[in-house]
């Protein structure tokens, strides 16, 4: 495989897939509800992680003198790899960093003990804009069973239970393109005895979970929020291509998402893989679609 790119397809039912610091979606500067690349890589790294595989940028927790708090960088490489020090070589820091799959597909920023490394990842994602026009932002109102703590023994009314909000929308359909680049390690194979860059075996498993994880990944904000589209276009050559989810375009009344200007874009000499949700979602295309849950 020289180059890959493709798109992700995330549906949001009464539920929030991505939100800003104030509990609502995020939206553009002109009101575009749209998700993070970091909002789907999440639950991708959260899928790997809880398969057993190496994942380094995942939160995790110690306990020291001030009780429970996330983990520093160094924290946890030296959870995976044991201790890092000031004189271990760049290039055994580069092999454990490359051992894990998250650092493997996305890359890597690491600044800790001497080490000061970039390494930019095989798969890139963009934003995931969402393309359905009816989206509402639906606002419950939550009680809660317990009195506000910091009232009682203050002379305030005790008696009401505190309130929340769970914030939503009502229906949204994101679409994330993405690019795969081997090449960006090619400088690192050389570095690293033994490395074999990013092969034919770490993009099927990007792609198993890519159409996988969303769907697994079931919080309660993100309950409602599903896998329902997938599409990967894979050349032998280095064919250049833009992000493909700039031109699906997708009709909000039948729930369809229309390929014909990204068909033309792919153009000839790629192996095309379709997945879309058959109970959700339709596709218009001359490619053959299969079940996003096979």
């Amino acid at each position: 495989m020289k180059r890959a790119y493709g798109i992700i397809g995330v549906r949001a039912i009464m539920s929030n897939w991505n939100a800003d610091f104030t509990g609502r979606p995020k939206t553009t500067s002109e009101g575009q509800i749209f998700g993070s690349d970091k909002a789907l890589k999440y639950p991708m790294k959260k899928m790997w992680n809880d398969e057993g595989k190496k994942v380094l940028y995942l939160k995790s927790y110690i306990e020291d003198k001030k009780g429970f708090r996330p983990k520093t960088l160094k924290e946890r490489y030296e959870e995976l790899f044991g201790e890092l020090k000031k004189k271990t070589e760049t290039t055994e820091v580069l092999k454990n960093l490359f051992e894990c799959i998250d650092v493997k597909n996305f890359g890597a920023t690491f600044a800790e003990e001497g080490q000061n490394l970039s390494i930019t990842g095989a798969v890139q994602f963009g934003q995931g804009f969402n393309k359905f026009e009816n989206t509402n932002v639906e606002i419950q109102d939550i009680l809660s069973p317990f009195s506000d703590a910091k009232k009682v023994g203050g002379g305030e009314d005790v008696n009401q239970s505190t309130l929340g909000t769970k914030i939503m929308v009502d229906e949204a359909h994101y679409f994330y393109g993405f690019s795969v680049n081997p090449n960006n390690y090619k400088e690192y194979m050389k570095m690293i005895e033994g490395f074999d860059g990013y092969t034919d075996e770490d993009y099927e498993e990007f792609k198993r979970v890519a159409k996988t994880a969303v769907t697994q990944f079931a919080t309660n904000s993100k309950f409602g929020c599903d896998n329902e589209f997938a599409l990967f276009v894979e050349y032998d050559t280095d064919k250049y291509l833009p992000d493909l989810s700039e031109y699906i375009e997708f009709d909000s009344d039948k729930r369809e998402v229309d390929l014909s200007v990204v068909e033309n874009l792919i153009g000839g000499g790629a192996k095309i893989e379709v997945f879309a949700d058959p109970y959700k979602l339709k596709v218009k295309t001359k490619y053959d679609v299969k079940s996003i849950f096979e």
